[in-house]
């Protein structure tokens, strides 16, 4: 466990594993230009199955029946979502998203969102963020929320200008970029202080559940992602949605699971009968040395010699 610091810079796997997650990400700013954020923010959770498929078998990880269930429900509610998921609208031009984005409801939305993360970084972090989980992964849900609501905003207007509708003459395009690395750069700070400060298996469900139920609340707050819809079909996709913070909680406890069992395998306890016999023995010494009189030299050169 770390102390929240930036020790990782210096670490290469930190960099190939940053290498990595931009490649993914770059793939996950493609597809909110095309899809409506409701839909692609829950599929990340494909990425955790991903992970637990590839560390069963290459790094012999086992993937035990907890982990398995945890699988299977994250494959059933994407399904779920994916069929229930909400049409979107046609966007002609970055314009129409920047009236969506000062639409009153979204800016009380931004404005919660700001004066928590504020609060949070200034009072909370330096009284309580490396004893409380909740401190770090709460800042980096609700820039999160932020960043990607402006991230579908920027993929738009690309979509918009290599379609022959050039969106880079508005200054709304060049705002929403500023607001994305704004919101990338402390989101990632705060979560690589997590990720050094508490246990993975702690943070990356904490984590999952915050920024995905946050960024679903803005997407329909900024995007109308549920007008139009039925309430059968907005309740099949919050019973999916459901269903993948499910499996993704077991998946993630089967982990740490194995890790705990793994620690205490290596680490075991002594048995009561030796125990007891290695107390019983030194007790033994010291009272033989009291009764000799022995100085501390000597009782030194009595635990050097072969029995």
């Amino acid at each position: 466990m770390g102390y929240g610091g930036y020790a990782y810079l210096v670490e290469p796997l930190w960099w190939l594993g940053m290498v990595t997650m931009i490649v993914g990400e770059v793939a996950n700013f493609v597809a909110y230009a095309f899809a409506p954020a409701i839909l692609v923010t829950p599929l990340g959770a494909l990425s955790i199955i991903v992970s637990a498929i590839l560390a069963h078998f290459m790094l012999k990880e086992k993937l035990h029946q907890l982990g398995v269930l945890g699988c299977i429900m994250c494959i059933s509610g994407s399904v779920i979502i994916v069929i229930h998921a909400p049409q979107e609208s046609p966007i002609t031009s970055v314009q129409e998203i920047w009236a969506m984005a000062t639409q009153p409801a979204f800016l009380l939305y931004l404005g919660s969102v700001i004066v928590l993360v504020v609060l949070l970084i200034l009072y909370f972090a330096p009284r309580c963020g490396h004893t409380n989980v909740l401190v770090f992964t709460g800042i980096c849900s609700l820039m999160g929320s932020l960043s990607v609501m402006s991230v579908k905003a920027l993929g738009t207007a690309l979509k918009l200008t290599f379609e022959g509708k050039n969106q880079l003459v508005y200054l709304e395009t060049w705002f929403f970029m500023f607001i994305v690395a704004t919101c990338v750069i402390i989101q990632m700070n705060y979560l690589n202080k997590a990720l050094d400060t508490f246990n993975t298996a702690v943070v990356s469900p904490i984590y999952y559940v915050m920024f995905t139920s946050l960024t679903i609340i803005a997407s329909v707050i900024m995007f109308k992602d549920w007008d139009g819809q039925n309430t059968g079909s907005i309740i099949s996709e919050l019973c999916g949605f459901i269903a993948v913070l499910c499996g993704t909680i077991l998946l993630n406890s089967a982990k740490d699971s194995d890790r705990g069992s793994s620690f205490r395998g290596e680490h075991a306890p002594l048995s009561p009968t030796l125990s007891t016999g290695l107390f019983s023995g030194n007790r033994e010494t010291l009272k033989h040395d009291e009764e000799n009189e022995l100085l501390p030299d000597d009782i030194c050169l009595r635990k050097q010699e072969p029995y």
